[in-house]
């Protein structure tokens, strides 16, 4: 064998290996029982309350009833407090577990002591970060933005420092029991390199790589660290699209997404958003940026703008198995 051909050889043994090995582990995503079991009392075993950033409404919310559904009692913020009330009152209700509400607006700098003394006496075994902020629904870019120096600063504010804000005040009780699981929300769009929703993207970029250093440190304390990349989810901040095969209901999304929390440092939580990952990051960048892709994708946006008024009545018909919760008037609300 001439040294051309053996080069080739090697070549193509390396993307044999390289390919058969994303494929072996994308096998497990279809079988998360057999390869990621999780016991029934797993999450509370971590500890007796989780905290959920960002729970009014969305991913946050469905992570608080979930968490519940699973015998945790939970802590919820966000900046309004009758809605956070409103969730308190039927995460209560359906499931019969505490809850204390947190009203904390984490656009401002000031939140994190008040917040620190207020879960100071809590075991915390699960901590979801989730609160971020999309500077623009539709894309624009990064000199169009209105109020830009004030929006840099809530970007900032909301989808770094609170992060970073959050896991000093908990990561610390965890590696005192040797236990925990830290899940930080992070965005698909965030696998490469994203023009038009640039700050965004960026920010969602240091979740990711904060989530997976942090990981790498605190592993052998026991402690799981896990950022999850979400594509589509039907909430307010993606305009309630339409869910489908690849846009989901956030309560159908949390549920798949909390069967791989053994999965590694970052998973796109269900099966279909990790093949669209896979092929999102498979595209040659110069198509994506061509000029043409870019307006289509603000027109694309715009015109979901104008309709999205109609879209949350019908937000619920493609994923039929995951239940809306409701309040339930014959059980007590613990509410701190």
């Amino acid at each position: 064998m001439d040294f051309p051909e053996l080069i080739f050889t090697l070549l193509g043994a390396a993307v044999v290996l390289y390919y058969g090995g994303k494929l072996a582990l994308f096998s497990r995503m279809l079988f998360p029982k057999w390869y990621f079991p999780l016991s029934k009392t797993f999450f509370t075993s971590m500890g007796e309350w989780a905290v959920v950033t960002g729970a009014s409404e969305g991913i946050g919310r469905a992570y608080a009833f979930a968490l519940a559904d699973r015998g945790m009692n939970v802590v919820i913020m966000s900046r309004t407090k009758a809605t956070l009330e409103k969730v308190a009152e039927e995460i209560g209700e359906t499931t019969g577990r505490r809850v204390k509400v947190i009203v904390a607006d984490f656009s401002e700098e000031s939140v994190f002591r008040e917040i620190e003394e207020e879960l100071k006496d809590l075991n915390i075994g699960v901590l979801v970060n989730n609160v971020g902020v999309l500077p623009t629904f539709v894309p624009c870019k990064f000199l169009d933005s209105e109020e830009l120096d004030k929006t840099i600063t809530k970007v900032i504010n909301c989808n770094v420092k609170t992060l970073c804000k959050m896991c000093k005040i908990i990561l610390p009780g965890m590696e005192n029991r040797n236990r925990g699981v830290i899940i930080n929300v992070a965005s698909g769009i965030a696998s490469f390199p994203f023009p038009l929703y640039t700050l965004y993207a960026a920010s969602k970029v240091f979740v990711e790589r904060f989530s997976q250093g942090l990981q790498a440190e605190y592993r052998d304390s026991g402690i799981i660290i896990q950022a999850v990349a979400p594509f589509g989810v039907s909430t307010r901040m993606a305009g309630f699209q339409k869910t489908n095969m690849v846009t989901l209901l956030p309560e159908y999304f949390v549920q798949k997404s909390l069967q791989y929390v053994r999965a590694g440092d970052k998973i796109n939580g269900t099966v279909c958003h990790t093949l669209l990952a896979w092929l999102l990051q498979s595209i040659p960048l110069k198509l994506f940026y061509a000029e043409i892709v870019l307006q289509g994708l603000q027109d694309y946006v715009k015109k979901k703008t104008a309709n999205r008024s109609n879209v949350p009545r019908q937000a619920h018909a493609a994923h039929p198995e995951v239940k809306v919760r409701t309040a339930n008037p014959r059980k007590h609300t613990d509410l701190l």
